[in-house]
């Protein structure tokens, strides 16, 4: 297996050098179970991305108007998904929220941290159960790891699979601001994120705009 590795600035950053480096050093191949059965994906083998300074505004990509390309992040969206990811609501027809697991952890991690210390390897958020196996669509995002180190919380963030062109960073900015809270909540300032992923990639219905985005020939 290849393993990449990539350095960040910021979270903008983090999705342009993804997108340029999987058009450059992503496998090919075809989905035969999961989300767009029988289309293509370009994929990296196993990716891990460290962001230095995830809370430098603005949080979503960085797309020069004259490409006439959409932001793969709508204005407001982020301050929409944040109840997703925070809280246990449900919308009719949803088999989970990644907030009915995170729920409860998000309050023990901070409990944990302003009142027994910071020195703890067992402040982790775990997403799912066995049997979200059997489901026709696991949770993506599987645990965030933390560490409050030099005064400030830091995440590591594990996703099975992950759509680069739209879910990287609409999660990573949800997942920067749900960081932020919990900082302020436990009394520490805002950290690094550490992402990785056996499963980030581009569908193939967006190789073009990827293409238009990094400039990147054909």
């Amino acid at each position: 297996m290849k393993l990449d590795f990539i350095e960040a600035r910021d979270l903008p950053d983090a999705w342009f050098q993804c997108v340029y480096t999987i058009l450059e050093s992503g496998e090919e191949y075809q989905i035969d179970r999961g989300s767009f059965e029988g289309q293509k994906r370009l994929e990296f083998n196993y990716v891990t991305v460290h962001i230095k300074h995830p809370g430098v505004r603005p949080l979503v990509p960085d797309i020069p108007p004259g490409l006439g390309i959409p932001n793969p992040v709508a204005d407001g969206y982020l301050e929409e998904y944040l109840p997703y990811l925070m809280t246990s609501a449900r919308e009719e027809g949803e088999d989970y929220t990644y907030g009915q697991y995170l729920e409860k952890q998000i309050e023990e991690v901070i409990r944990m941290y302003r009142d027994d210390g910071h020195g703890t390897n067992q402040a982790y958020m775990t997403v799912g159960e066995p049997e979200a196996i059997f489901l026709n669509d696991p949770p993506c995002l599987r645990g965030i790891d933390t560490r409050v180190a030099d005064g400030k919380l830091h995440f590591m963030v594990y996703f099975r699979s992950w759509d680069l062109w739209n879910g990287f960073p609409a999660n990573l900015g949800a997942i920067q601001l749900l960081k932020e809270h919990m900082a302020s909540s436990i009394g520490v300032e805002d950290g690094e994120i550490i992402a990785s992923s056996k499963g980030l990639h581009l569908y193939d219905y967006v190789w073009e705009l990827a293409k238009l985005r990094t400039m990147k020939e054909g």
